[in-house]
């Protein structure tokens, strides 16, 4: 289990802006100020919320960065890693899909410089959206060095199924981030589960997947993007079929 700490209060910067003229309290302000009493970070419930998330935001990076030095170490399996992972870039997602968030949160290298966070481990992997044994994956002991002779039918329907419904999704002129990542990320998985081996644009699913995980929710691909995405699928598919018969 990873300790993650929450970003320190008094580096938050000013949410006022400071005044030109000084200023002295007196002292029967000064008199009813009470150093034991605990400082409000928040008025509203909203605003409450928009910290709280910020927190939870802050936390995450930490924890994933833990996570990926624990990995590299042999400190966690594969399977607990890619677990774990998958659900913190979820999370991570999740929170920022909040348009309030989102706007305070403003982009990655922002936030870390606002909190001092040193974690480009985490950074890396949030950059890329998705755990390092799928972006990569590992020797798979189900799969012969042959390729994917040993890999179930069913595996093989399935990642098939995924690469055409991901193909008829374009031809729909679906272009959204939020459509077509989950989408591309079935395709992703399911070829890591019938074959190891770096067929001819592989690589441009991951690009594809960084690229669609880089956009706002609501952003979409262009026409000359979808074009090439269409056309690198359609490369990447055919490539995949070329391991497995």
């Amino acid at each position: 289990m990873y300790t993650t700490s929450h970003p320190p209060t008094t580096s938050r910067p000013q949410s006022y802006a400071p005044t030109p003229y000084s200023y002295t309290p007196t002292s029967s302000l000064s008199a009813k100020i009470s150093l034991d009493e605990e400082v409000k970070l928040a008025d509203t419930s909203a605003e409450r919320d928009l910290l709280d998330s910020l927190a939870e935001i802050y936390s995450i990076i930490r924890t994933l960065d833990g996570l990926e030095k624990a990995y590299i170490k042999d400190a966690v399996t594969e399977t607990e890693y890619t677990e774990m992972c998958a659900k913190l870039l979820k999370q991570y997602k999740s929170i920022l899909s909040d348009e309030g968030v989102e706007k305070e949160f403003g982009d990655l290298e922002t936030f870390g410089r606002r909190w001092e966070i040193e974690c480009p481990r985490a950074t890396e992997r949030i950059r890329i959206g998705m755990p390092s044994t799928v972006e990569q994956p590992s020797h798979n002991p189900n799969i012969s060095a042959a390729g994917a002779g040993a890999a179930s039918s069913r595996l093989i329907v399935d990642a098939t199924e995924n690469f055409i419904t991901f193909l008829d999704a374009l031809k729909l002129n679906m272009s959204s981030k939020e459509t077509l990542h989950p989408l591309l990320s079935d395709v992703i998985q399911s070829v890591n589960k019938v074959t190891e081996r770096d067929f001819d644009h592989r690589g441009k699913i991951i690009q594809w997947l960084i690229t669609l995980n880089q956009m706002r929710t609501t952003e979409e691909l262009s026409e000359g993007q979808i074009r090439d995405l269409t056309f690198d699928m359609e490369q990447a598919y055919a490539g995949f079929k070329g391991t497995i018969y």
